[in-house]
């Protein structure tokens, strides 16, 4: 029975939508009913291009934004709706998220000390100012830094070290679930490898599960078990990084891979980038239903669609 459980999702995402009205004739949809699940210890992968409802997703999820229809079940708890005070604590203490530019988060009128230890302040985490301080030193140890960095303020800091503070103030309170929004894409490259193995290693130690929602393809595949495609508010395919990478089925998903630039200056100068328009594919994402490949890869189409993709891809 306990093995059972363990394999239950942590989050589970079902037909969630974010709508937001601009006038009383127009609506914008930034999520359009999109499913998902995450398991504990994994981490999901949300990319696609600019505008396309990721950093809403993520938003929605942590509750930054009241869902406007669709469930959202975090450890068991349907958090989608109208929460209870129990259900907030839940939510508050064991989903963390970290933001894609490290400076507009980080209060620069606080010490780092304080800043890491903000969540411990909020939920009466310790015993001691004694106990508190070791907690923040600790996580400050474990991101790579020192205990030195503690009484110092954000602006002498570079982007990938206030980087790391906003992940040590995500991991704070041994949250079950971080969303990490772009959170690599504001550093260098060099520095972004640096974070992510950060990522990484904390997972392995303590099971952690990420949203990890970016626009950097090759990354996204580096850091994630699975892989979900959004495209104008719709979640177009979903698969492991292998689905994904060897073997797209919707054009949305070859036309963002065939993006993706070669280190081979040979191969680079013989690829060829795939172009999509949403209004000349005669796609219809609202008439379309989720189609298995296997059971971990679909793709978001009509019956036609999904014989089409099929057949371009060469399967039957």
């Amino acid at each position: 029975m306990a093995e059972a459980k363990a394999k239950e999702p942590i989050l589970v995402v079902k037909h969630l939508k974010q709508h937001f009205p601009i006038n009383r004739k127009f609506t914008v949809k930034a999520v359009d009913d999109i499913s998902f699940e995450i398991n504990a210890g994994e981490t999901y992968g949300l990319v696609g291009e600019s505008g396309s409802g990721k950093s809403t997703t993520g938003r929605s999820i942590i509750r930054l934004y009241k869902p406007t229809a669709g469930s959202i079940v975090f450890n068991g708890r349907e958090i989608g709706g109208k929460m209870s005070q129990e259900d907030i604590k839940e939510l508050r203490t064991n989903m963390q998220m970290i933001f894609q530019d490290p400076m507009a988060c980080l209060n620069p009128r606080m010490k780092v000390l304080d800043i890491i230890a903000e969540g411990l302040d909020v939920h009466h985490a310790y015993s001691s100012q004694e106990e508190r301080n070791e907690k923040v030193y600790q996580m400050l140890e474990l991101v790579g830094l020192s205990r030195e960095h503690a009484s110092r303020y954000p602006h002498l800091f570079s982007g990938g070290q206030r980087q790391r503070i906003g992940i040590a103030r995500a991991l704070i309170l041994n949250p079950d679930l971080i969303i990490a929004d772009e959170a690599i894409s504001a550093l260098d490259v060099s520095i972004q490898a640096q974070v992510v193995n950060l990522m990484k290693k904390i997972q392995r130690e303590s099971n952690i599960a990420y949203l990890f929602i970016a626009h950097d393809l090759s990354m996204v595949k580096y850091i994630s078990d699975r892989i979900g495609v959004l495209h104008l508010g719709h979640l177009v395919e979903s698969g492991t990084s292998d689905e994904i990478f060897s073997n797209p089925l919707h054009p949305y998903t070859k036309s963002l891979l065939s993006a993706i630039p070669s280190p081979n200056p040979i191969v680079e100068k013989k690829r060829t980038s795939l172009t999509y328009d949403y209004k000349t594919s005669g796609l219809n994402y609202e008439a379309g239903t989720e189609h298995y490949v296997s059971d971990t890869h679909y793709v978001l189409g009509t019956d036609e669609d999904f014989a089409r993709f099929q057949a371009e891809a060469g399967m039957h």
